[in-house]
């Protein structure tokens, strides 16, 4: 049987060296990345040190801002890369995509624009199923086009993105507990879909023309089978899974 966390360890040198070697190539050296917004600790190698300090270059080598646990919570790039699963770009200000989205302009970016050392960068978000959600950035200190590299480059970014963060979390065995989930019923899908939309038991019977507890019986059977505990975590399960659609019905 394949150890497949073993092998991913083994393959992320070098994907860690095509990363820093992309952003060296088309003027955006410095590199921040992390597979999970979610988790406090900073992206790193099976021994724990964290990549920022042993791999990727940042504008000042001495500022540790790994170690700052709350980071996730308060820079606008993580927001942004949140909020969409395409690659986008910052400038003077401004993030922008290959597409216009309203979701980008409403970002404050202020934090980066005031400071003296940020230019310009690419960043690469990497949404995968069961709700990871990660991230690489890519940056310079002064403006150096961004947006023509941005059009030549970003398909490139985004897979080397991928790649890395996929291949980190299977590493790390993230998510924990994760199993393929077994197929649900067209009921199991249907009470999840009402779930969502914030119907309660009795409202989705109703609905669907069901008791009560036929409807806890689908809702029970379909978080068994995505192997999640509690009414919220299934509804986040099916979401992340593709089961329940943006639409919630």
């Amino acid at each position: 049987m394949t150890d497949y966390r073993t092998v991913c360890w083994q393959q992320l040198p070098e994907l860690i060296e095509a990363v820093q070697a992309a952003g060296d190539a088309i003027g955006l050296p410095f590199i921040a990345a992390q597979a999970d917004l979610g988790d406090p600790d900073p992206m790193a190698d099976e021994q724990g040190r964290p990549y920022a300090e042993t791999s990727f270059k940042w504008y000042d080598p001495t500022h540790r801002y790994w170690r700052d646990r709350k980071l996730a919570l308060h820079v606008a790039f993580l927001t942004a890369a949140r909020l969409t699963a395409e690659p986008f770009f910052y400038s003077d200000g401004r993030l922008q995509t290959w597409r216009a989205t309203g979701l980008l302009d409403a970002v404050d970016c202020e934090q980066a624009k005031n400071s003296p050392l940020f230019g310009e960068a690419i960043v690469a978000p990497v949404h995968l199923p069961r709700g990871l959600v990660g991230a690489v950035f890519w940056c310079s200190r002064e403006p150096v086009g961004v947006d023509d590299i941005f059009a030549d480059h970003a398909d490139r970014l985004h897979s080397l993105a991928l790649r890395l963060v996929a291949t980190h979390n299977e590493a790390r065995g993230r998510p924990r507990n994760a199993t393929v989930p077994q197929t649900l019923t067209r009921r199991e899908v249907q009470c999840l879909r009402w779930a969502a939309a914030g119907k309660t038991d009795g409202e989705i019977g109703i609905i669907l023309s069901l008791s009560v507890s036929t409807v806890r019986f689908h809702l029970r059977n379909a978080a068994a089978k995505l192997g999640a505990t509690g009414r919220a975590q299934s509804i986040q399960l099916a979401a992340g899974l593709g089961f329940v659609g943006a639409s919630a019905v």
